[in-house]
């Protein structure tokens, strides 16, 4: 079975695909700029060159069919026909309470996730443009919808709910959702495979870091608490987001500074976290690098960056009553070493011991970077949303085959 994974943003497509006999990659790329004259299509066939384009695509629906039209080229192409395309699955940022686990794409289905919008409204929208898009291209392909929000939905109300008016909750479902979960629950799953540990007996905390940045404590395989909220906002400093912060600096900012609610929601999450610090970028290479050079903002937004992961690593490891495993993973946890060795330097009192040749070692693949004598497995697994996506299609469109025959 061929599997398609897309994740459609309001100008952007990224898609893989999937031979699911060996869970190969097939081809991999992204349409940019949709909207313009001059989109831009980079297609990588496995083992070929890669193809670049630039032509015009005013909507998604044209996006899909100048993917399909690559993937089948006789060129470049990696199938011979659309119908060897067996199932699509979408990534889906907001599920909100109604979806715990993914599925397959329906009319209810697309209601509900049409009733997210107000929570996701930079993100759900245009993977709605993804689904339509698809449907109108592939019709009878079955699609499945994989939420970034569905592996948190385990949560107990301790972890989930705000202490404000339960009134907030019950008319407004505001509460803490957390993001990045395909991501938390792929790494455990990988993390607990490396280890030959069964993943339901393991305290694991999962450190996505990358220019967004989530931390997750996963308790038994089940997602017990996380640092994003109902929003990405809350939570660890990212590379322009602030994380937490005193929600009355809010309004006394936007008094003192004459700014509107659009202004000091662009300031929280554009213009905070690493760049607002360093004054010089969000790019935690850039930062490391100005660091090094003797650049006091740089150490600066470094050492509260790592910090604030620190914080929320001990926190994490108190609400489980201990930890197994600490993971590092994304793109600044997956190749900082100098961000691991500094959080992973503050933790001595977990018993983690941070083996510094091994931290220091690059690779693809998961592995472990703690001393044999740490009393916690400290390892770096790189993520693989995708693959989740992937897996999770290809079981529910093998599902829905079995119920239509």
């Amino acid at each position: 079975m061929n599997i398609l994974v897309i994740n459609a943003g309001s100008s952007s497509l990224k898609y893989q695909l999937y031979d699911m006999k060996d869970e190969s990659v097939l081809a991999s790329g992204r349409v940019e700029r949709i909207g313009m004259d001059s989109s831009i299509v980079t297609h990588e066939p496995e083992g070929r060159p890669e193809v670049r384009i630039v032509d015009e695509i005013l909507e998604h629906t044209s996006a899909i069919k100048r993917v399909l039209d690559m993937l089948t080229h006789p060129e470049h192409g990696v199938l011979s026909s659309v119908q060897e395309i067996d199932a699509v699955g979408h990534r889906v940022v907001h599920g909100g309470e109604a979806f715990k686990e993914s599925a397959v794409v329906t009319p209810e289905t697309k209601l509900e996730i049409r009733k997210l919008f107000d929570l996701a409204p930079l993100h759900n929208p245009a993977h709605m443009m993804g689904i339509t898009a698809v449907e109108a291209v592939l019709p009878g392909v079955t699609q499945a919808v994989v939420f970034d929000t569905a592996f948190h939905q385990t949560m107990p109300q301790q972890s989930y709910l705000y202490p404000v008016p339960m009134v907030l909750y019950k008319r407004h479902a505001i509460r803490r959702y957390g993001f990045h979960g395909t991501s938390h629950a792929y790494v455990s799953e990988r993390a607990a495979e490396v280890l030959g540990r069964p993943l339901e007996e393991l305290k694991l905390v999962s450190c996505h870091i990358g220019n967004g940045a989530s931390a997750t404590a996963i308790l038994h395989g089940k997602s017990f608490d996380t640092s994003m909220g109902m929003t990405p906002l809350e939570g660890l400093m990212m590379g322009t987001r602030s994380g937490d912060l005193d929600p009355a600096i809010v309004p006394y900012t936007m008094n003192k500074e004459d700014l509107t609610l659009s202004e000091v929601n662009s300031m929280l999450n554009k213009h905070s976290g690493l760049l607002a610090i360093s004054g010089l970028s969000s790019d935690m290479r850039e930062i490391t690098e100005a660091m090094f050079d003797g650049d006091k903002n740089a150490k600066l937004a470094f050492e509260m960056y790592a910090y604030r992961v620190k914080k929320y690593i001990g926190a994490y490891a108190a609400a489980m009553n201990g930890i197994d495993v600490l993971l590092f993973t994304a793109g600044v946890g997956e190749n900082s070493v100098v961000l691991r060795e500094h959080v992973c330097d503050g933790l001595t009192f977990l018993g983690i011991k941070l083996d510094k040749e091994l931290n220091a070692q690059r690779s693809k693949e998961a592995r472990v970077i703690s001393t044999p004598d740490s009393s916690v497995a400290v390892m770096v697994v790189p993520t693989n949303e995708e693959l989740l996506i992937a897996r999770d299609t290809f079981k529910l469109a093998r599902q829905r085959g079995a119920e239509q025959a």
